[in-house]
């Protein structure tokens, strides 16, 4: 529960010699990210969430993701959900590593359930977020298309965002030379 939250985070924070720093989630990882700058706000320089839906629950959000993604949209392979059209098509080396990396990367049986998160994300929290924040993903991801961005800046006063051009969900993959340089500035100027 909270209690390990805390625990686990102050002994990896104490043991790495660190006070405050910057947070980066990508997709699932900015649902986790989010929450701690939520529930942590003093402990962050910055956070940066990367093509990520964040976790939001309000009902109209939920709603919208559900004509973005239908059902269907579940039974797709996972290079094609997550990895854009341009780079399957101009590199299917990588493409294939991905998949790869991706098959090995799940455990065999049932997914495990998420851990959960202390707070129940929603639009009207996100206003609650203080660290500096910038909201990235790629032009071409089909869960955070770049829309969606423009409704978490418009929560979280101190934000910024930017889009990979032609990336997909993956963009940290697709396209890591100008992912780390956003990331990077981000980073060198708060």
């Amino acid at each position: 529960g909270d209690r390990f939250f805390e625990c686990g985070h102050y002994n990896l924070v104490k043991s790495l010699g660190i006070d405050r720093f910057h947070l980066v989630g990508t997709a699932a990882g900015g649902f986790v990210a989010i929450d701690y700058a939520l529930s942590f706000p003093n402990r962050l320089r910055g956070l940066v969430v990367a093509n990520s839906i964040g976790g939001v629950t309000d009902p109209d959000y939920l709603k919208l993701g559900r004509i973005l993604r239908p059902p269907r949209f579940d039974a797709l392979p996972p290079e094609i959900r997550e990895v854009g059209p341009s780079y399957r098509a101009a590199n299917p080396q990588g493409t294939e590593r991905w998949v790869e990396l991706e098959r090995i990367s799940r455990a065999p049986g049932p997914r495990v359930p998420a851990q959960p998160l202390r707070n129940q994300i929603t639009f009207a929290m996100l206003e609650k977020i203080t660290a500096p924040t910038f909201f990235l993903t790629g032009a071409a991801d089909l869960y955070a298309p770049p829309p969606l961005l423009k409704r978490f800046t418009d929560r979280v006063s101190n934000s910024r965002s930017a889009i990979i051009p032609e990336a997909g969900h993956s963009s940290y993959w697709e396209n890591p030379e100008l992912f780390n340089y956003f990331v990077l500035e981000f980073i060198r100027t708060h």
